[in-house]
């Protein structure tokens, strides 16, 4: 979730530094000030950006490492974020933020500046983020930094439902067996989009409890595909509705449903009335079979690419990656 433009600032900031899992309620604060002033400026004067669920900031926070980085004021407030990621060759920002009275001096543009240098030492090959399509502002900033809009990201749900079968779960696998179905999952992401590795979220999200890793086999074994989800509700203080889809990989597009089928199984096993998935519009295929399956639309949002360093398309399959968390 991106929410910046170029507002005036009002007191000098330093950084950036690391982000500290103590800082996460400060993050919280100016993550809800800023989303909550940019719905006001798009006219919508009644919406409040709640926090986030900690254990969420906790993934964001440990999966970044060095990437998840602050600003600070003269107080020692966090005035700025930008959250970082690296998923191999894949490079992202999100969620990052400008607290709203800290906005107009370039602020916004040198954590955004800051966090695609940090990606380009470490090798990313694709850099990104994504932002509300309706806002112009937004569009119109980054664009003016480099990025250029790709097609739009569109959440769809599934109603939680029982599958044929009981979910084969990453999680539930003796270690052993664990291990080498994790390497099957790494193979095949890179087979598809070489450089890719979802590995470390994977590893992350069973470490933290956060969810686990749906996968669809064939009779032998084999894996055919996996979804990445968590369980834990996003924002802090809710109840368990709605499971989501970080990372999904299929071999096969036309595969998708089963897959889908056994993510809403694993959903209504966690206590979630839903599963949402977020799905990249150039993986067409697998968007019309879960619309034709009765997959409902949510909501939308743009991608955007650093210029030099485009997302690609995985030739044959699906690969879904979530800029979000």
């Amino acid at each position: 979730m991106a929410g910046l433009k170029p507002w005036r600032a009002t007191r000098a900031v330093d950084g950036p530094h690391v982000v500290r899992v103590e800082d996460i309620p400060a993050l919280n604060d100016v993550f809800s000030e800023a989303f909550t002033e940019r719905y006001r400026r798009d006219g919508m004067v009644g919406v409040r950006v709640p926090a986030l669920n900690p254990a969420v900031w906790r993934y964001a926070i440990e999966d970044a490492a060095d990437g998840a980085m602050l600003w600070r004021g003269e107080r020692g407030e966090i005035m700025a974020f930008n959250i970082a990621h690296l998923s191999g060759a894949e490079g992202w920002m999100g969620p990052l933020a400008v607290r709203p009275e800290a906005q107009g001096g370039g602020l916004g543009k040198e954590i955004v500046r800051t966090g695609v240098e940090w990606l380009r030492a470490r090798g990313a090959r694709a850099i990104g983020l994504e932002t509300m399509p309706r806002t112009m502002d937004n569009i119109g900033f980054y664009s003016s930094l480099g990025f250029v809009p790709g097609r739009l990201t569109v959440t769809l749900t599934v109603d939680a439902a029982p599958a044929d079968a009981p979910p084969s779960l990453l999680g539930r696998l003796p270690s052993r067996e664990r291990e080498a179905v994790m390497a099957e999952c790494r193979a095949l992401t890179d087979a598809l989009l070489p450089g890719w590795d979802f590995a470390r979220e994977i590893a992350l999200t069973e470490r933290l409890a956060l969810g686990d890793t749906v996968l669809l086999r064939e009779a032998d074994g084999d894996v055919l595909g996996f979804a990445l989800c968590h369980s834990v509700p996003l924002v802090e203080g809710r109840v368990r509705e709605e499971l989501r889809v970080l990372k999904l990989v299929l071999r096969r597009a036309d595969d998708g449903p089963a897959l889908m089928s056994r993510v809403a199984d694993f959903a209504r096993r966690s206590g979630a009335r839903r599963a949402a998935v977020r799905v990249q519009g150039e993986y067409e295929t697998f968007y019309r079979a879960l619309i034709t399956g009765g997959a409902r639309v949510r909501w939308t949002d743009l991608r955007m690419t650093y210029v030099g360093y485009p997302e690609p398309r995985a030739g044959k399959g699906v690969v879904l990656s979530n800029w979000e968390i």
